[in-house]
């Protein structure tokens, strides 16, 4: 149950080996994640597989078994020799889109190709409970009778974007069964900044390296995107999670903006002698420039050769080790996936299935796992799906 990338991918491999096989689906068209992915043209998968990026609570092994259950290439051959669908790679990101930039081709393919297999989907269908009966599962949808099933597959999301159908109700049934769940928190979100300090450079974005110590510290570098209400870009998004889970442990976030380290900036502003301002907004956009050397409290045209030691090595700092001034996170609201889920060794990892209720099995974001942006989670969903799909047909 559950209409999403998992929950299609699971449906398609269970109707192929022969199952009677029915899709649940609460929203009236499923796959609004991916319909929403990739700015709407869908980031079907990452360019490269990058196992040690992931994140979870649960053995790191345990995870890499599970995501080579279906290597990339052979997922990439899925879409593109199987469903028909045409990838491009975009090198700049690593990513590979469809050659039509349209997400609805892959999550309206994906449909079809259930229905092609002989499985059944049932829109607007919203399962209130689902428990053990004999030898297999009873599944109770809102407004209906229960339905007996040999075998469930919960491909029910986290509690991200819950605009699109994702409430957390697998979360809360898999606990109730006696799984162990490790705490979930936002993850690929948006930083905020109360009161918002950056406001005026919003849009501006460039590369950048963040770093912080503590638990699970953070060591990140990409793109940087200024907000009206904070930070965003594939940089601050892949730094989220740790500072939405350990937020006193991150409180100082340092930034340098651009890729030019402290060594070269201090020797470049030393050397020369044009201003100070033209330098920065050679390198760097030019709203920001002007921001730093305003906070710097310099002159923009002070000449490079006759700038003051202590003003250099001030002006050096904020552009290298600034400290990014974030207050919190925009939260499941707009968290690209949920961290944490049900842990891994509940489950067996060839099979997907549950070892504390058997017959129920569990993919996707309702696992404790997640990789970065940039396709590894659609990735993490069609490899789990399948498992998972193919192991509860039998």
């Amino acid at each position: 149950m559950g209409g999403g990338a998992a929950g299609l991918c699971a449906a398609i491999h269970a109707a192929r080996v022969g199952a009677d096989t029915v899709l649940f689906e609460r929203t009236k068209d499923g796959g609004r994640k991916i319909l929403i992915s990739g700015g709407g043209r869908c980031n079907v998968l990452p360019g490269t597989f990058r196992p040690d990026r992931y994140v979870t609570d649960s053995s790191p092994n345990t995870l890499r078994r599970m995501l080579r259950a279906w290597p990339l290439e052979e997922q990439r051959d899925f879409f593109e020799f199987d469903l028909g669908i045409a990838l491009k790679h975009e090198p700049e990101f690593d990513k590979l889109f469809p050659v039509a930039d349209k997400a609805r081709v892959v999550r309206d393919r994906l449909v079809e190709a259930v229905r092609e297999a002989g499985g059944e989907i049932r829109f607007d269908a919203r399962v209130v409970d689902i428990s053990p009966e004999g030898a297999g599962w009873r599944v109770m949808v809102d407004g209906q009778a229960p339905e007996p099933f040999d075998a469930v597959v919960l491909a029910t999301g986290g509690l991200s974007v819950p605009a699109t159908g994702s409430d957390g109700d697998g979360l809360r049934w898999t606990a109730a069964t006696g799984h162990e769940v490790t705490p979930t928190y936002p993850a690929l979100t948006p930083l905020l900044a109360d009161p918002p300090v950056h406001a005026e450079l919003a849009g501006v974005t460039l590369n950048v390296a963040l770093r912080s110590d503590g638990k699970a510290g953070i060591d990140v570098e990409g793109s940087f995107l200024f907000t009206h209400r904070g930070y965003s870009g594939p940089a601050v998004l892949n730094a989220s999670h740790a500072a939405t889970r350990h937020p006193e442990e991150h409180e100082r976030i340092t930034v340098r903006w651009g890729e030019i380290s402290a060594e070269r900036w201090d020797e470049d502003l030393q050397e020369g002698s044009g201003q100070l301002g033209t330098l920065l907004a050679e390198r760097l956009p030019n709203r920001l420039a002007r921001a730093i050397v305003e906070e710097a409290d310099v002159a923009w045209d002070t000449s490079r050769a006759r700038i003051r030691r202590e003003d250099r090595l001030r002006l050096v700092q904020l552009l290298t080790c600034y400290p990014l001034p974030w207050t919190g996170d925009e939260g499941y609201r707009k968290a690209e996936v949920t961290g944490g889920g049900v842990r891994l060794d509940q489950v067996d990892t060839r099979t997907l299935e549950s070892r504390v209720t058997p017959g129920l099995h569990l993919c996707g974001e309702v696992l404790d796992a997640f990789g970065p942006i940039g396709g590894h989670n659609f990735l993490w969903a069609w490899s789990t799906g399948r498992t998972a799909g193919q192991a509860a047909a039998g």
